[in-house]
């Protein structure tokens, strides 16, 4: 059992990720280039609410740690509208002034890349009005950097309870279209004037149409915008055709869902998307979606706040029928050089279909690979995502020198798409035909992994160095008569990477990492 704790950088777009919406500079030029960012959402509170908490993500563009790191808030915008408060108030936080929240935290602070600072909560007045707004400045410093500020606008909206339908279950196979009735509710007391579906599919639910009020990014539904009025007590539903994709893994689970929110609402999260520098899709060209049972009034619209946000969700699980599997083949290199050169080598493993495999709901690894270190050379430079295997222990992730490597993978993996990752041998010994191997799908006490590869034949590749053409003899480690790749047609790829996009909803994101995703 390997008893080091597999670890991986990831950030999702959604709710969290590297929030940027300022950025400084140290203080003096002979400090390091990192930057500082600081983010606050755009907030609409129901007016007689409890309110609603948030915090500041503050960010750096590069691991960093921070002396002094001060988070403040200037609300004086808000007075007599917002009540604003912070739980840390007494311990990290103070008020140097009136509607003034100043936090110091006393102990050096790292930051890898994002993180939630300081949450407030706010809280309309009771002289807080429908249509009240005003805005929270918030800015971050530490020791030898320079403030980054961000204002955010906080208002007061008319409440709704928007609540989503209930959940569905579908059975299709890989290629089927199939129909979710798609519904809300409006619980409340007052009229919503509009709604918004925002979409978290698994990447095997493909949009069948494409709609004008909503968006789309490739084959996937993002969100669809509706500007029925939704009265009081009614409830309004859609027919929205989805399409189970071709290269689906089967049998397996595939989840959806769907979360409700006001418009008001909705425009935060577009601010934020839009602070990332993240589209949310384009629109469809066809016709529109609509809801039924829709209350035809017109009139202004009003921002508006959903008053219990825990209910807007919808669900729906889908049993993916039959049977789809895929091979993952994996990839070698054949390298050489003079005694003391490093040399690049691209080893992987590719997926030759027919099922993309996707992992993006556990965030776990679809596959494990064991990489040997070829006789006659050391290994200078290792991906962050390969640590040195010795028996049962791993070491550190990107630590050089092991003589054997366990790696994980992407939490996705396309058809017809490869995934590679870099070595830097120093070639301690010139030896002809030296080999070692690559193997992929290899067994791991870890979260993901695939084991069931529908041709496991090429689950190996050779690794060679200073190759003679004559591959039958040599110096030693794996069989010679490996192929240099899984699938003797292919070859390693060249230098280059791919940022894989995990449907709409979400991006990998692998710091520091010297793997490539290649089409």
């Amino acid at each position: 059992m390997l008893k080091h704790p597999t670890r991986r950088w990831l950030a999702g777009i959604g709710l969290a990720g590297a929030l940027v919406a300022a950025a400084a500079t140290p203080a003096s030029a002979t400090e390091t280039e990192i930057t500082l960012g600081v983010y606050f959402d755009n907030v609409t509170l129901a007016a007689g609410s409890a309110g609603k908490d948030r915090s500041s993500t503050i960010s750096a563009s590069a691991p960093v740690t921070l002396h002094d790191l001060t988070v403040q808030y200037d609300f004086s915008d808000l007075a007599g509208k917002v009540d604003v408060s912070s739980e840390s108030l007494g311990n990290d936080c103070t008020t140097p002034e009136p509607h003034v929240l100043r936090c110091v935290q006393p102990f050096a602070q790292h930051i890898e890349d994002s993180r939630g600072a300081y949450s407030l909560s706010l809280v309309p007045t009771a002289a807080g009005a429908n249509g009240d707004e005003g805005v929270l400045k918030v800015s971050f410093s530490a020791q030898g950097f320079s403030p980054v500020t961000h204002e955010a606008t906080v208002r007061i909206g008319t409440g709704v309870d928007l609540v989503a339908g209930a959940e569905h279950e579908f059975s299709v196979a890989p290629g089927e279209t199939f129909t979710e009735p798609l519904t809300v509710s409006n619980a409340g007391e007052v009229t919503a004037d509009g709604a918004v579906a925002y979409f978290d599919h698994d990447y095997a639910i493909r949009a069948d149409q494409r709609y004008s009020n909503c968006n789309y990014d490739g084959d996937h539904l993002v969100f669809c915008r509706f500007d029925e009025k939704l009265t009081p007590g009614a409830s309004y539903s859609a027919s929205l055709t989805h399409t189970l994709g071709a290269d689906t893994y089967a049998p397996s689970f595939i989840h959806g869902n769907a979360y409700w929110q006001t418009p008001a609402e909705f425009e935060a999260y577009e601010a934020r998307l839009h602070h990332l520098g993240i589209s949310l899709g384009e629109p469809g060209t066809g016709g529109k979606l609509t809801l039924t049972e829709q209350n035809r009034i017109q009139s202004a619209r009003e921002a508006q706040a959903d008053t219990d946000p825990s209910n807007n969700w919808s669900h729906m699980d889908i049993t993916a029928a039959g049977s789809n599997g895929t091979d993952l083949a994996a990839i070698g290199a054949e390298v050489s050089g003079e005694k003391d050169a490093e040399i690049l080598a691209s080893i992987g493993f590719r997926n030759n279909g027919p099922a993309t495999l996707d992992y993006s709901r556990p965030h776990s690894s679809v596959t494990y690979l064991e990489v040997d270190i070829p006789q006659g050379t050391t290994a200078t430079g290792v991906p962050d995502n390969c640590a040195p295997l010795r028996g049962n222990d791993l070491g550190e992730w990107g630590e050089p020198g092991g003589e054997k490597y366990h790696c994980y993978a992407a939490i996705m993996s396309k058809v017809d798409e490869q995934e590679t990752f870099d070595f830097t041998l120093r070639i301690d010994e010139v030896i002809a035909d030296a080999s070692a191997a690559v193997k992929v799908n290899v067994p791991c006490q870890c979260d993901g992994g695939f084991y069931d590869d529908i041709k496991p034949a090429n689950d190996e590749a050779a690794i060679l160095v200073n190759a003679t053409g004559d591959t039958g003899g040599g110096g030693g480690g794996a069989d010679p008569s490996l192929p240099i790749t899984g699938d003797s047609t292919l070859r390693v790829a060249g230098l280059g990477g791919l940022l894989l996009a995990i449907g709409a909803a979400g991006f990998l994101v692998a710091r520091r990492r010297r793997n490539s995703f290649v089409a």
